[in-house]
């Protein structure tokens, strides 16, 4: 394999070729999510939870034996048997560095990390390094293992320098890696939300973001001057209008381009938000994004690292989600560009192959799963109608509302944020001893049973989606 670097709009390998990154991301493997792994709350919490209720040892059993089983040399082989060409690895900051001990890393997880390199160099894959959830949070959502909705990072000098140290830490052992296409620096930022306070007029802080990319990327190149390095647009990956131009050789840029059509509900081609979504609209939705005008203007890469549809709405439109995903991959071969879906590997979900129904995993946090189904402590599932519990919480954000009385509220944030508040943050963390006791009385060995439903050849492939990818990644 060849180190990848920046010419002109494309990524070429030692001879100049053109390399395309096509692939998928494997999230929840070193940074958890709740609808991946099928647990209520932020994985921080998740962990001092079990190792209150099943003790420390057995705890520490449960999560290395699930990290264990989720990813392994056969996942690799079967992501690369369908054309893949790259994986990107989220990775929580916590498996590298702990709060207590700053700049002291972690070899438990550069020594996971390095097993997973060496996977994807046999089978040929490359591998964008993503710090998903970064020192004090850099946004406010569960994803970057954020249980508060508030936002530290931005404001916070120390967790700037941590979250630079670190990366001149994975830099440094990594900078002659040809297995490595690049470091992705920090997932989806929202660089004005310090509080995690915002709305519809959310507005980047792009002072802030541009001197946070300026002095990581400086970072980076200060031990490792050849490696790509990924930087993402403010908001979600979203907004790049106010980033300043490139500023340093090999830089790629990257969205997120999460569609309408692909969650539904509804039919597709068809009417979403009173607009109808079929394959010009998706021409027109990319076209029209900020990323891609970005990249346009510099004439550098973009690379849209996170996207995908939802699988797990009505059975019936399961086939519209897999046409506007079929279509939304056909803009991108129409215009060459890179991307990796989201997500490989969940709980039926969005992933390429998913947890069986029938899996001792599942089975055993069965109650707990259906809780969180009827409860919506998954911030994620917005395209699926509210519950009883969750119109509750909109009442609640309505009679706010009427108290208050004050025009400037945003009835649809207050109402979205309230309840992520409520039912994701408290609630979620309310019903993680729940969770842990579907373990307590299970032997390490049994534990061990449940948590290998995740491994691959007892996980089921979602047959419709994998066609589709077969057929993008066969058109080169």
């Amino acid at each position: 394999m060849d180190l990848l670097s920046v010419k002109g709009n494309q990524i070429v390998d030692a001879q100049g070729r053109e390399v395309r990154l096509r692939g998928t991301c494997v999230g929840g493997w070193m940074n958890m999510e709740d609808f991946i792994n099928a647990y209520p709350g932020a994985e921080h919490q998740l962990r001092a939870t079990l190792a209150r209720e099943l003790g420390p040892g057995k705890a520490a059993f449960f999560f290395e034996r699930l990290l264990d089983h989720f990813f392994t040399e056969e996942d690799v082989a079967y992501i690369k048997s369908l054309g893949a060409t790259v994986v990107r690895l989220p990775l929580n900051y916590r498996h590298f560095e702990r709060d207590d001990r700053p700049f002291e890393y972690l070899e438990s997880g550069f020594a996971r990390l390095d097993r997973a390199l060496e996977w994807c160099a046999k089978h040929g894959l490359y591998v964008i390094l993503d710090l998903h959830a970064v020192q004090g949070w850099q946004n406010t959502d569960w994803h970057s293992d954020n249980a508060s909705r508030h936002s530290y990072f931005w404001e916070h000098v120390l967790f700037q320098e941590r979250f630079d140290r670190l990366w001149q830490e994975i830099a440094t052992r990594y900078k002659d890696n040809p297995t490595i296409a690049g470091y992705n620096l920090m997932n989806e930022p929202v660089s004005n939300t310090p509080y995690g306070r915002y709305n519809a007029s959310y507005t980047p802080d792009w002072k802030n973001i541009n001197r946070i990319y300026h002095r990581s990327v400086d970072a980076v190149r200060a031990v490792d001057p050849d490696h790509i390095i990924f930087l993402e647009g403010d908001y979600y990956s979203s907004r790049f209008a106010g980033l300043e131009a490139p500023f340093a050789p090999n830089l790629v840029y990257s969205s997120h381009n999460y569609s309408k059509a692909g969650f539904g509900p509804g039919p597709y081609p068809g009417e979403f938000d009173g607009e109808l979504w079929n394959l010009h609209k998706q021409r027109q939705v990319y076209a029209a994004h900020e990323g891609v005008q970005f990249t346009r203007q510099y004439n550098v890469p973009l690379w849209v690292g996170e996207f995908g549809s939802a699988y797990n709405g009505p059975a019936q439109e399961i086939p519209d989600r897999l046409r506007a995903m079929d279509d939304q991959l056909a803009v991108y071969d129409e215009n060459r560009i890179h991307w990796t879906t989201w997500t490989y590997k969940d709980a039926y979900v969005m992933g390429w192959v998913q947890l069986a129904p029938d899996s001792r995993y599942l089975q055993a946090i069965r109650p707990v799963f259906q809780a969180k189904i009827d409860l919506s402590v998954d911030f994620w599932m917005k395209w699926i109608p509210p519950t009883a519990v969750e119109q509750k919480s909109i009442e609640l954000a309505r009679e706010v509302e009427k108290y208050i009385d004050d025009p400037s509220i945003d009835s649809k944030a207050n109402q979205t944020y309230l309840g992520q508040h409520l039912l994701s943050g408290y609630v979620a963390a309310l019903m993680q001893p729940a969770y842990a006791h579907c373990f307590s009385g299970l032997s390490e060995t049994q534990i061990d049973e449940a948590l290998a439903s995740f491994e691959l050849r007892n996980c089921i492939p979602h047959q419709g989606l994998v066609e589709i990818l077969k057929k993008h990644f066969a058109q080169g």
